[in-house]
């Protein structure tokens, strides 16, 4: 196939494509584009963005490194003065592209296709060149993939917001289990045995006003033990005299601090002062989820028993527009979670999910799936024919999950709110 559509060695295939002395391109990349649709192919970088300008006939000029600010829009704009309904094929790569296709967008409405990196090393491996990457061979990668109508559109203003948000919030939570961490070690340096872990006596959970009082009075005091009245003093919440006193007894059990306990006190104060600034940035994130919520089409998540703003965020901003699955069963398999097949000739295998696309995507739909089987009527009936079909634990949710993927593609669709009745009827009516 490789020799059919390029006729060189594989040595030489992207030497070719890449080669700008002779001022064109191999035509069997773009013999089937219309004389006059233009194909713009962007590999983002950090600083300079590689940028190919293309028609049926060959390369516009030679391949160009454009500066990621306005000067290099105002360059492609210059190379498409009078060119009619240009196509800007862009590899979305993290954030690096978000700048140039927020504004390509902008000038040129409806133009903007988004590749993922995944896809380019596919169409790469296609070309002959899986394991040869260069800026030009994801260019070229890029045009091949446009010119077959690939690539998803730009999502509307208000998706890409969710998807930020939600994006942001989760590296704020990601950075609280290290924190956490730290402090419950400061913790038992200033009172051995005091942070005691699962299994070995009553936890301590930094999360609640017990676990507050107890980090400031050790950071007060430098380990001393308190008394019931400072925890009680420092709790942010409620704090019963008996817990303060079960924590108050428990402390003057422990052994002596170390000798340098003030500088540790100290240092463990200034972490417990970025927990709660980390998690006052964790509430300010959740009420601005909370809004960009209630501007899209994913509030009506927020229906479905035990599904309230954080989950129902996290699964809307990688579903929407919901238009780009025609299927629940492609959205199910954009999740990961669907099982990796291989089938040729008469061998067919089934294996484990395939995890593709984002793990985040994935750890959502798991979420409003875990809560529907715990919550949601006919979802428990689910889980209990699963569990009776011999499935349990993580397989039984996995399961569940799919069937959870089928109603949120429905709700998005439809956008009517979640009624289990109507749901249970609509499944025993489909034999499901």
């Amino acid at each position: 196939m490789k020799e059919a559509l390029f006729g060189v060695s594989r040595e030489g295939l992207f030497l070719c494509l890449c080669s700008v002395l002779g001022g064109c391109l191999l035509p069997g990349l773009l013999r089937e584009l219309s004389a006059g649709r233009v194909i713009v192919a962007i590999d983002p970088g950090k600083v300079r963005h590689r940028v190919w300008v293309t028609t049926a006939d060959g390369l516009v000029g030679a391949p160009l490194s454009l500066p990621s600010s306005r000067v290099g829009v105002e360059r492609v704009a210059g190379l498409l003065d009078g060119r009619s309904a240009p196509l800007f094929a862009v590899e979305a790569t993290g954030s690096l592209h978000r700048a140039w296709a927020a504004e390509l967008e902008r000038r040129w409405p409806g133009s903007l296709r988004l590749f993922a990196p995944s896809e380019t090393h596919a169409a790469r491996a296609q070309l002959g060149a899986r394991r040869f990457k260069t800026d030009d061979r994801d260019c070229a990668a890029l045009v091949w993939l446009a010119r077959q109508g690939a690539g998803r559109p730009a999502a509307p203003g208000t998706v890409d917001a969710l998807r930020a948000a939600v994006a942001h919030r989760r590296q704020l939570v990601l950075a609280l289990k290290p924190l956490r961490q730290r402090l419950h070690d400061q913790l038992n340096a200033l009172a051995p045995g005091l942070s005691a872990p699962a299994g070995h006596g009553r936890r301590l959970l930094l999360d609640t006003p017990t676990g507050h009082a107890v980090l400031a009075c050790a950071a007060a005091f430098a380990g001393r033990a308190p008394t019931p009245r400072s925890l009680q003093a420092r709790a942010a919440g409620r704090l019963t005299k008996a817990t303060a006193a079960f924590w108050a007894a428990r402390w003057r059990d422990c052994l002596e601090p170390p000798p340098d306990a003030n500088l540790r006190a100290a240092r463990l104060a200034r972490d417990l002062d970025r927990l709660d600034a980390l998690r006052a940035d964790i509430a300010f994130v959740d009420d601005q989820l909370e809004q960009l919520l209630a501007a899209s089409d994913g509030h009506v998540l927020t229906t479905l028993p035990a599904v309230a703003i954080v989950r129902a965020t996290a699964f809307a901003a990688h579903s929407l527009p919901i238009e780009r699955f025609p299927t629940p069963e492609h959205l199910y398999s954009a999740t990961g979670l669907a099982p990796a097949s291989y089938e040729s000739a008469s061998v067919r295998k089934r294996g484990a999910i395939s995890r593709t696309g984002l793990p985040e995507h994935r750890d959502a739909l798991m979420g409003i799936a875990w809560g529907l089987g715990q919550f949601a009527p006919a979802f428990q009936r689910r889980l209990a024919e699963l569990n009776a079909r011999g499935m349990s634990g993580i397989q039984a949710r996995v399961a569940l999950a799919r069937h959870a993927c089928r109603l949120c593609w429905r709700i998005l669709s439809s956008q009517q709110p979640y009624d289990d009745q109507r749901y249970d009827r609509a499944r025993r009516d489909r034999g499901r």
